[in-house]
């Protein structure tokens, strides 16, 4: 007679089975994990960037960009501009660079801080070999600052600087200004003299600035007419400053835009509304062809 087998204990095979709680723990450590791997590689493949752009070039290359990006563990977005922390990189960058080699900055900004564009403006102004600015797209406010800080521009045709007007709060210190002279002064509250008196400081500021990055390189009263046209405030604070009439103002401006900088440019991606609202087919095309002439009849 055959002997019985003993029962099977399930214990040890009900312990192989993962629990609720270790999944959503291997869930969440994936949830940290995948943004940390993608942001590294991210990282990696604009270092490669910036190294052939420099190849290309012969230069070092430091790039100021500031876009919408994932910044935290979560992916909260936060836009970025010109601060003291950018102007301490930037000048330790500037610092390990020879001074015999030349600096291509590639710079997309809206603008930010004065103290900390005009830091970086001296830095580069003071760099020795020549300094290039290059503007794939925009370089507003103090961004513009940065490219009248250097020998030469570079800028996409359809790129845009803008004008560096200081901004007194919320408000451009011209239009203080304007608004403290054009009424009564029995009309006007303590708070916009006072107001009024910091726009006009910030003024004569922001345009010694401009005089002193500019006066090496212009006649002084070319200096002197480009920096007023730009810090007067003549314009919106967002006024789109084109190629054609930063040429005609008198500033050295090119168009020769290298590949590599919109190759560096495709790696700082635009995050925020998940539908995207432009799309495209992102590869060159050749010359369209040759339409069909239609039929005639017989």
């Amino acid at each position: 007679m055959r002997a019985a087998k003993p029962p099977i204990d399930a214990a040890p095979y009900a312990c192989a089975v993962p629990d609720l709680g270790s999944i959503v723990f291997l869930l969440f450590f994936l949830l940290l994990l995948v943004p940390m791997i993608t942001q590294r590689r991210l990282a990696v493949r604009r270092y490669r960037a910036i190294r052939a752009l420099e190849r290309r070039r012969s230069s070092r290359v430091i790039t100021l960009i500031h876009r919408q990006e994932a910044v935290s563990l979560l992916g909260i977005p936060l836009r970025r501009f010109i601060d003291v922390e950018d102007s301490e990189q930037v000048l330790r960058a500037i610092r390990l660079t020879p001074d015999s080699l030349p600096l291509d900055l590639v710079v997309h900004t809206p603008g930010g801080l004065v103290l900390a564009a005009e830091q970086i403006a001296r830095a580069l102004h003071r760099h020795p070999a020549r300094v290039t600015v290059i503007v794939p797209h925009y370089a507003m406010s103090g961004g513009t600052l940065l490219a009248l800080a250097a020998h030469d521009i570079v800028m996409d045709e359809n790129a845009v600087l803008g004008p560096v007007d200081p901004q007194v709060g919320a408000w451009p210190a011209a239009s203080i200004v304007k608004v403290a002279e054009t009424k009564p002064l029995e009309r006007v509250n303590d708070e916009t003299l006072i107001l009024a008196d910091l726009a006009r400081k910030a003024r004569t500021q922001i345009k010694d600035a401009v005089l002193e990055l500019l006066i090496d390189d212009f006649p002084p009263e070319r200096a002197e007419y480009i920096a007023d046209e730009l810090t007067s405030g003549k314009w919106t604070h967002d006024y789109p400053l084109t190629v054609e009439f930063l040429v005609e103002m008198g500033l050295r401006v090119s168009t020769e835009l290298p590949k590599e900088a919109f190759d560096l440019m495709d790696l700082y991606p635009q995050l925020g509304r998940q539908r995207p609202s432009v799309q495209f087919v992102p590869v060159p095309y050749g010359e369209p062809p040759a339409t069909p002439a239609p039929a005639g009849k017989d």
